[in-house]
């Protein structure tokens, strides 16, 4: 881990900016950390402790992830996603809708999940799963006015959520294992997961030699990345967050950070 921390080390430096970075090997138990505890501003990373309480309502019997919701004209917000261009009065299962949220981080999806659920659920899952300083107060692209506080995140809370979620240790297994296939399924693949070379799979039906099941999130100024890396036998999990690098490289140098842990993993 040593050679890797002073490797990544290298690339937050030449990239400037400020990081918050939390990485835990899983099977040596090596832990890095740099600006851990700091607060960033979410972005769509928020949409993971959205997707557990969602998740844990549900196995509260409050209701099933089977029902529909109706897609409102009010519902309806731009930003990521598919659904902003749908026709009102369309029935979409709660499924569904957390799957758009994650794999394509739909912000009308998430919103109508956040009513769903309601705010309060979404900050007590937070301190019930042991968020220490993160927290959750607005809805997707409607922050308002006289708000009472920013969505933010740390890297550290980040990594261990992301552990608890591995390990089975929110709400149950299988819930845990639902959540993983869906955050494996993301479409957004251009920060970790970008520099690392698709797995050559000729014969069908072969296991993959790598995976990622990670959530990125952006807006002007700010890009993360938080996910679990499966490559081999290995698992390794990142919480990389950011602010002021460059929108258009930002992606790029995430990017040659998630090579590296996949380098480290591949020696």
């Amino acid at each position: 881990m040593r050679e890797l921390s002073e490797r990544i080390s290298q690339i937050t430096e030449d990239a400037s900016g400020t990081w918050g970075i939390s990485l835990h090997d899983l099977d040596t138990d090596e832990k890095w950390e740099l600006n851990a505890h700091e607060l960033f501003y979410s972005a769509s990373v928020i949409k993971i402790p959205i997707m557990i309480t969602v998740f844990a309502s549900s196995h509260r019997n409050q209701f099933s992830l089977s029902n529909c919701l109706t897609l409102k004209r009010e519902d309806l917000v731009g930003g990521s996603g598919v659904l902003q261009h749908m026709t009102p009065g369309t029935q979409i299962s709660i499924y569904d809708l957390i799957m758009l949220m994650i794999i394509q981080s739909d912000n009308t999806a998430t919103n109508m999940l956040i009513d769903l659920v309601g705010t309060e659920a979404i900050q007590q899952t937070m301190k019930n799963i042991g968020l220490e300083k993160s927290n959750f107060y607005h809805k997707m692209m409607t922050i308002d006015v006289e708000r009472e506080g920013l969505n933010e995140i740390t890297a550290h809370d980040m990594t261990n959520m992301l552990k608890k979620i591995l390990t089975g240790k929110i709400i149950s297994a299988h819930a845990c294992e639902q959540m993983i296939d869906i955050l494996k399924k993301q479409q957004v693949r251009n920060s970790l997961p970008a520099k690392v070379p698709e797995p050559d799979e000729p014969i069908i039906g072969s296991l993959k030699q790598w995976e990622i099941a990670n959530k990125t999130g952006n807006v002007s100024g700010i890009r993360h990345d938080v996910g679990i890396f499966y490559v081999g036998k290995r698992t390794f999990i990142a919480s990389v967050l950011t602010r002021g690098l460059d929108d258009l490289q930002s992606p790029e140098i995430i990017g040659r950070v998630g090579l590296e842990i996949y380098q480290y993993l591949t020696q």
